[in-house]
């Protein structure tokens, strides 16, 4: 079951930055999903779909961003511009599943439309970063890491992979330099060349290029595993380091104030200096400065925000900016295994999608919360602070000819705010009333029966107070007295007033522990 509590908190922090709820549909034109998702000419590869009685195939949506798009391209003109907005649902995959994959999965995302300005991305990532913090991850168990689909693309064009003729090569070879941190440079270095067979003996076709292909895109990703992890976002020399930042050096005094660092490695300057001629890899940097510039002006720093040449980000659709959200903090599992959550957030800028519905260019960026994954982790630092459900008050039906009678109670416990029901199954053995109650997690239940109608009395069972009591008796007659402890009659005009004074003790009791 979603945690409602990290569910609300996420909400807050969403709100917070301007953000409103919309919903979309679980349905969506195939043809909305098009090739983008899931990089697929078959309709049913990858997604769940269906035909109607038109003969017009529909899917089950894969993912939250593509019914939003249809959504803004539908109502453009009725919109705020930029349209800032936030929806959680259940997304589907037709895929085969595993630890960690899930044939339906929830996902809650957040979306700024029309708006060309990096800072709409510099924005969504200090979001995820709040969003961390919100739920009591510490700084420093998580990062948000920044690339640019930009410099990638650039990239591709610098070694011969630019044009659609090269479309699926080059989604070859970036799906090979995702894998860095699972295959290490050996294993990337073979994907992108003839390819990779496993421990298994299965054999993966490669890329197919060759070595000064190869070599050049080295440059980029084959630096050395502990330096990986110390990729800073660049900051001005003349800025005041805040506690946020952890740097391994400070500028070195020959270096022109303002001047834009990087730490150690200095990524960017390998980038500029071995793709220097590329137009699209000098724009997508210059973004990446920007971004920076604005984080930094508002105190987010390298603990949470750093530069990652590695992060690709599997869907074609992201054109500039993209950002991933990964859990640095590792636990032990069932077996005693170490293991880490990993990425539990992602997104970036996805200029071109809304586009396929409007036959004009529309502006757009966004990230997409892995509910599921993020409340597995979140469970295993112990952050989950659901309080236990606290089930309704049941009201027992003791005489069948006086269920109008004990519905009244039910409506009264209601009008005053404490959820309440009647007992709706065969009341003949009140004990299996009682077990009801339990399990619904019930505080109390109410009883009725003949002697106490006639005397104007009712009778409140506090469950709660019962449980504890029976818990230090050891037979049969001490728990029944246990049990007649825990319940009280009260007049029946006192029913309401009665209850609220059980519910108020536990809930007193349960803020205590």
């Amino acid at each position: 079951m979603v945690s409602r509590a990290m569910l609300d908190k996420v909400r807050e922090v969403f709100e917070r930055y301007g953000f409103d709820p919309v919903e979309t549909p679980a349905i969506e034109y195939t043809e909305a999903l098009g090739k983008f998702l899931p990089d697929q000419d078959r309709p049913n590869e990858g997604v769940f779909s269906f035909q109607d009685d038109d003969e017009q195939w529909l899917s089950l949506r894969y993912d939250l961003t593509a019914p939003l798009a249809r959504y803004v391209a539908e109502n453009y003109e009725a919109l705020p511009k930029p349209y800032r907005s936030y929806r959680q649902g259940y997304v589907f995959r037709n895929e085969k599943p595993g630890p960690g994959r899930f044939r339906q999965f929830m996902q809650f995302d957040a979306d700024t439309v029309g708006a060309a300005s990096v800072a709409a991305d510099a924005e969504i990532c200090m979001m995820m970063a709040d969003t961390m913090e919100a739920l009591g991850i510490p700084r420093g168990d998580y990062v948000v890491r920044v690339n640019n689909r930009k410099v990638l693309d650039g990239v591709m064009e610098a070694i011969g992979l630019g044009g659609d003729e090269h479309a699926g090569r080059r989604l070859t070879v970036l799906r090979a330099i995702d894998k860095l941190d699972r295959l290490g440079i050996e294993g990337v270095r073979a994907l992108l060349g003839e390819g990779r067979k496993d421990e298994s003996g299965d054999f993966t076709k490669g890329a197919g290029l060759d070595d000064v292909q190869i070599g050049r895109l080295e440059k980029l990703y084959a630096v050395k595993a502990d330096d990986r992890a110390d990729y800073f976002l660049f900051m001005k020399a003349d800025l005041v380091l805040n506690d946020d930042a952890i740097v391994d050096t400070q500028p070195s005094n020959d270096q022109k104030i303002g001047s834009y660092v990087w730490g150690n490695p200095r990524i960017l300057d390998v980038i500029l200096d071995e793709f220097s001629e590329n137009k699209l890899v000098q724009a997508g940097v210059e973004e990446l400065q920007t971004i920076s510039d604005l984080a930094r002006a508002a105190g987010y720093g390298t603990k949470r925000l750093r530069l990652s040449p590695f992060i690709v980000r599997g869907l074609e659709y992201y054109t500039g900016p993209v950002f991933e959200t990964e859990l640095t903090f590792e636990t032990v599992n069932e077996k005693g295994e170490t293991a880490r959550y990993g990425s539990v957030a992602g997104g970036g800028r996805y200029d071109g999608l809304v586009a396929r519905f409007m036959g004009q260019p529309v502006p757009a960026t966004g990230f997409s919360l892995g509910v599921s994954r993020l409340q597995a982790a979140l469970a295993a630092l112990g952050k989950l602070d659901d309080a236990k459900s606290v089930g309704p008050v049941v009201v027992t039906v003791m005489d069948r000819d006086q269920v109008a009678g004990y519905q009244a109670m039910v409506a009264e416990l209601r009008n005053a705010g404490i959820r309440a029901e009647l007992f709706l199954g065969n009341p003949k053995q009140f004990g299996k009333q009682l077990d009801y109650a339990d399990r619904r997690g019930s505080p109390c239940v109410v009883i009725q029966g003949s002697a106490e109608r006639d005397n104007g009395v009712v009778l409140i069972k506090d469950l709660i107070k019962g449980a504890e009591i029976a818990q230090a008796v050891t037979d049969h007659e001490a728990y029944k007295e246990a049990s007649l402890a825990a319940q009280i009659g009260v007049a029946r005009e006192d029913l309401v007033a009665e209850v609220k004074a059980v519910l108020a003790r536990h809930a007193t009791a349960q803020e205590r522990s």
